[in-house]
């Protein structure tokens, strides 16, 4: 199993989630979070005084996916977060040593 984090615009949340039912992929974490990377933030004025704005809004997304569906699903996963703008985001993969179902004592990739 691997699991994927996926940091990127918060707006392209809605075009993840219809790629992932489209996939029949259901199980997501998504948090809100902020930061920055090459993009640095922006400057925007407030009351008058240049402010700079180093922390942007992103969202991060924590996907386990069966080792079988990985090739399939990394292409149409940035396909569907790409803007083609800076701070677009970033994909991590780790390797999922087990994972089990809480309720039943489930393990393995009949799980997800």
């Amino acid at each position: 199993m691997k699991k994927l984090e996926v940091i990127f615009r918060p707006e392209k949340l809605e075009d993840l989630k219809d790629l992932m039912n489209e996939k029949e992929m259901y199980g997501m974490t998504v948090t809100m979070v902020s930061g920055c990377g090459h993009q640095r933030g922006r400057k925007v004025m407030y009351r008058g005084t240049e402010v700079s704005i180093n922390l942007l809004p992103k969202v991060k997304v924590e996907i386990v996916l069966p080792d079988s569906k990985l090739k399939e699903m990394l292409p149409a996963i940035m396909d569907a977060i790409k803007t083609g703008n800076v701070g677009d985001g970033k994909l991590f993969i780790y390797e999922c040593l087990e994972a089990y179902r809480v309720r039943t004592g489930e393990t393995g990739d009949e799980i997800l």
